[in-house]
């Protein structure tokens, strides 16, 4: 009788267990499919943006503005490696993670830069425009001890890897490689 509640309850298990799964990867395809399509819409922003930017001899404004949505762009696309590892591996890595951050935090540097050479060009600052820069150049500073981290921390992840090889490209075992 125990043997039969044992079995019973074995087969509940691997019966959810195969639900969930299913589940999950239907999931992450869903979310993998918007991901794309958004970086297509994105993509497709950028190619126009840069084709007025280079039909206008766009200035700083413009060419920020293409490169915020390459940035952009790229963390989409590093978040869609990060479905589809995790749909082949079955793990979840930090490591697409921290290039996101990193990204977006290059992002920041780019245009607190170009925001604060813009008041740097006036004559005289007011007091609340010199508070802006200073409240800038704050978090440029934390901004760069962010950055540096992030990287110290995918150099010692590529360092602590087993075979050395990017998030992703692991062996597949269901491939049999």
């Amino acid at each position: 009788m125990a043997e039969q509640e044992q079995e019973d309850q074995g087969r509940l298990t691997r019966v959810a267990s195969f639900i969930f799964l299913h589940t999950e990867h239907a999931i992450y395809a869903a979310l993998g499919l918007l991901l794309a399509l958004t970086a297509l819409a994105a993509l497709t922003e950028a190619v126009v943006l840069t084709w007025e930017a280079l039909r206008s001899l766009g200035g700083a404004d413009q060419i920020l503005e293409v490169v915020d949505r390459l940035l952009f762009l790229l963390m989409i696309i590093e978040i869609l490696h990060t479905v589809r590892v995790s749909m082949r591996s079955g793990k979840l890595t930090c490591e697409p993670f921290l290039i996101v951050g990193l990204i977006a935090s290059i992002r920041r540097v780019l245009v607190i830069t170009l925001q604060s050479s813009e008041l740097t060009h006036a004559k005289d600052l007011p007091p609340e425009k010199y508070a802006l820069f200073q409240a800038a150049m704050i978090e440029l500073g934390v901004l760069a001890g962010l950055i540096i981290v992030m990287v110290a921390a995918i150099f010692m992840l590529h360092r602590a890897r087993d075979d050395g090889k990017p998030a992703g490209e692991e062996k597949d075992e269901h491939a049999g490689g």
